[in-house]
């Protein structure tokens, strides 16, 4: 294979037009998008994606998820193709880019390669992966958790949303499900560009993130009971405040993840108080803890400390305790031959880089298990993400799916 020039690079402002045309679709209300899985606006998103990977000489196919593979043919019919893309699917206040900069940047290789005539051994398929965001229909990278085995694919339509609305007759309604058996595809690869979603990249002036591991994560539910009681004359050593309890275990939480620094973190973000009134004790909590870590050992170990600190908290304050384990996953490390190829691009391209850590999910994470995968990053402005004041430069933009296309066209072997 020749070797890669370092002139090479996309059109930016052809990608910078098209992220801003998909944006047209499903507007915000404060300059975002709402463009939620399975809605007539992601519909109308995928339609004009079609469109434009048909004007670029690309076939399109359709699994029973509603994954879509926009294929380039390669010389090769025997070889993998190359896999790249992201999601086109927002949160309900989202932005313009997550997702939608990993998709774009993959047809955007496409249509640059198509600008200069270059072939490739082995054949590019640029993918939309159904319902990455997870905000209607839980959990997050459903289709390509089916692709990749993770889930099944009965149990992925019998999700339902807020209203009852079961996923599998949503994807029939708006007319995006296919008839192609989802996983059966075989990959040579998968490469997937996203905007970072946290602040390292800016804070440290780097251009591109090359992702070497995704963090793994456990969601334990917990369920504390008290009784609720008047907060004016209850005195305070009779008191059964759940609150109080919640409140304590939270604290211990934010301990437990400074103990595995840097890279663990701990949260709760779903919190449910009840009777929830000015002058009511809190006599019922329930709330989600989220752990995170590239370490396996150091989520058991996260687990296992949130449960006995938690049970020690409750026990000492005479209250109940109950844990649920509601979601998780492993973390990942991806391909190292993957990760190469980017991190040599960037370099090759002049581009300042730096190896950071995934600390959300993504598709790739999931495909990872059935393909080599890595992952590129680009800054977005305070490390703002899922807030339709996300906010990235065309510059970080083009950097990123420079990069992209570097890694992706070095795998899929140019021909001279």
């Amino acid at each position: 294979m020749p070797a890669l020039n370092s002139n090479l690079r996309i059109n930016g402002d052809r990608l910078w037009d098209s992220l801003m045309e998909m944006a047209k679709i499903g507007p915000g209300i404060a300059g975002g998008n709402n463009r939620q899985t399975l809605t007539d606006e992601d519909a109308e998103g995928r339609t004009l994606f079609q469109n434009w990977c048909e004007t670029a000489g690309c076939t399109m196919g359709l699994d029973q998820m509603g994954n879509m593979f926009a294929t380039r043919p390669g010389s090769d019919p025997e070889a993998l193709p190359v896999y790249v893309g992201s999601h086109l699917d927002t949160q309900p206040t989202g932005g313009k880019y997550d997702g939608i900069l990993g998709v774009l940047g993959g047809l955007e290789i496409i249509n640059t390669l198509n600008d200069l005539n270059i072939k490739t051994k082995h054949p590019i398929v640029v993918t939309n992966w159904t319902n990455e965001e997870g905000t209607r229909y839980a959990p997050p990278m459903l289709a390509s958790g089916v692709f990749g085995g993770v889930h099944t694919q009965e149990w992925a339509y019998d999700r339902v949303d807020a209203d009852g609305k079961r996923f599998g007759d949503e994807l029939v309604r708006i007319g995006w499900r296919g008839d192609e058996k989802v996983g059966e595809r075989k990959m040579h690869a998968f490469f997937e560009l996203h905007i970072e979603q946290g602040p390292i990249l800016e804070a440290e002036n780097k251009d591109i993130g090359v992702v070497t591991h995704g963090q793994g994560l456990s969601w334990t539910e917990i369920t504390i009971i008290g009784k609720d009681s008047h907060t004016g004359s209850t005195p305070m050593h009779m008191r059964k405040n759940a609150g109080l309890a919640m409140a304590r275990i939270l604290e211990n939480v934010d301990e437990i993840a400074l103990s595995h620094a840097p890279h663990a973190v701990g949260a709760a973000g779903h919190i449910d108080v009840y009777p929830n009134s000015r002058n009511v004790i809190p006599g019922k909590v329930v709330f989600t803890v989220d752990l995170r870590s590239p370490e396996l050992a150091v989520i058991d170990d996260m687990e296992q400390r949130l449960i006995s600190g938690a049970k020690k908290i409750c026990d000492d304050m005479g209250l109940e305790v109950s844990f649920e384990k509601v979601g998780g996953f492993d973390p990942v490390t991806f391909d190292e031959k993957c990760v190469s190829s980017i991190r040599n691009a960037a370099e090759r391209m002049g581009y300042s880089h730096m190896n950071i850590i995934s600390g959300a999910g993504h598709d790739a994470c999931w495909i990872n298990g059935v393909a080599p995968s890595a992952m590129v990053m680009c800054p977005c402005v305070d490390g703002l993400s899922h807030n339709e004041a996300e906010d990235i430069s065309k510059e970080w933009a083009v950097a990123g799916a420079d990069v992209l296309m570097h890694a992706v066209i070095e795998t899929a072997e140019i021909l001279t």
